[in-house]
């Protein structure tokens, strides 16, 4: 059993570091360069830029390269300094960075697919470079040699993809909202499973694979913790953002989970807490508290000559009831449920003010996020934002 740990001050927050803005449009995906003070970062406006920390304090771009179309999104591996970007158009072009960072040489460029490209992965361990996009297709190609090696035709389009080096497992997020757990062999794959929890589509994903555990991010403003490795099929929801989670970075050395939302929210999690499952919606033709009707059960209404009620669902134990029994709402942060939901009138007497302790940090990035990316051997945070703005974060403060 993991370690109780009391929730961190809310004083503490993120400090942000530096912002960099001479964007002629939306960055779309970014990175912070391990042991560099620098940021590589693709644009809808076509260009790819490396930016390093000047003495003045201030990025400076040392690399300044445009592609012919919009870029979609990128993959950088810091040890062989190759960069692999996709494109509107459907291609991926790789480069590789110089020791300085100060040169781009293009390497090799795939034709991948039929639409825009959604995700772009590289992994080094199996010289593969993992691609999806808009055609619904997830492509896997020899980096050395170009040569593709197998191809899956997904539901709907990929918008989440991870990769567990150790089981060849990738993990596959679509615009239905379905997880599909796929075992990818040189030619070949074959589907282990799928799980589908959201209501919405998949936005983000991330995989930690010390604990085996895949989290989920969802346009239903959810975060879903599935436990992979644990074999127990166990799902816990989380419930900490207003609109829609556009990405997650796991934080493995202190088991803290972060998570940004289209609104600017940015939520710091402690999964170092013992969390419970939400229970399954129970069904009931009547209350299962106060036994009135529902408004679709004719026969009762007409035996008890009563006028049906609408059904609720109390968020802690599941069962079915009207409005009257489930008058009252509490936080319940250990289920999920950092804001106040609907709870039966029990439920709500045995909630006592330590189990409504809140397990995370809100903070405003104040910019509508639209990538992020975490640096766990810097503390850094990097936001890029509609306002066409990157910001970068110390979040050492709340991440330690």
């Amino acid at each position: 059993m993991a370690a109780e740990r009391q929730p961190r001050p809310q004083a503490r927050t993120p400090c942000l570091l530096s912002t960099i803005e001479p964007f002629q449009d939306v960055v779309s995906s970014a990175v912070i360069i391990p042991k560099e003070d620098g940021v590589i970062s693709v644009s809808e406006d076509r260009t790819i830029r490396v930016w390093l920390k000047r003495d003045s304090g201030q990025y400076w771009p040392s690399v300044y390269h445009t592609l012919s179309t919009s870029c979609s999104c990128m993959s950088f591996n810091p040890e062989t300094r190759r960069l692999s970007v996709g494109m509107d158009t459907g291609s991926i072009c790789e480069f590789v960075l110089s020791e300085d960072y100060n040169k781009l040489t293009p390497a090799s460029t795939y034709q991948a697919h039929q639409g825009r490209v959604t995700v772009v992965l590289f992994v080094l361990e199996m010289e593969w470079l993992l691609s999806t996009g808009q055609d619904k297709n997830l492509n896997w190609l020899c980096s050395e040699s170009g040569q593709q090696l197998g191809t899956y035709r997904t539901a709907a389009w990929v918008s989440g993809l991870q990769f567990d080096v150790e089981t060849r497992h990738a993990f596959v997020g679509d615009q239905s909202g379905q997880v599909t757990i796929l075992k990818l062999e040189q030619d070949s794959c074959s589907l282990v499973t799928t799980f589908k929890g959201h209501t919405g589509h998949v936005t983000a994903l991330c995989w930690d694979p010390v604990q085996r555990v895949l989290f989920s991010g969802s346009s239903d403003h959810s975060i879903i913790m599935w436990d992979i490795g644990g074999r127990k099929g166990t799902a816990i929801e989380l419930q900490g953002h207003n609109e829609k989670v556009q990405g997650l970075c796991y934080a493995s050395h202190t088991r803290q989970l972060i998570s940004c939302s289209s609104d600017g929210s940015i939520v710091i999690w402690n999964m170092d807490v013992t969390r419970q499952e939400t229970p399954e919606w129970l069904d009931s033709d009547s209350c299962q508290k106060c036994e009135q009707p529902f408004f679709w059960n004719f026969k009762q209404m007409w035996d008890s000559k009563k006028i049906g009620l609408r059904q609720h669902h109390c968020r802690k134990c599941g069962r079915a009831v009207c409005a009257k029994c489930s008058s009252r709402r509490s936080a319940i942060p250990l289920m999920g449920f950092e804001f106040e939901v609907r709870v039966c009138d029990g439920c709500h007497e045995s909630i006592s003010d330590e189990d409504r302790a809140p397990t995370v940090t809100f903070h405003d990035s104040k910019h509508g996020v639209v990538h992020m990316h975490y640096e766990p051997t810097t503390g850094k945070l990097l936001t890029s934002g509609t306002d066409k703005v990157v910001k970068l974060w110390d979040m050492s403060p709340v991440v330690s």
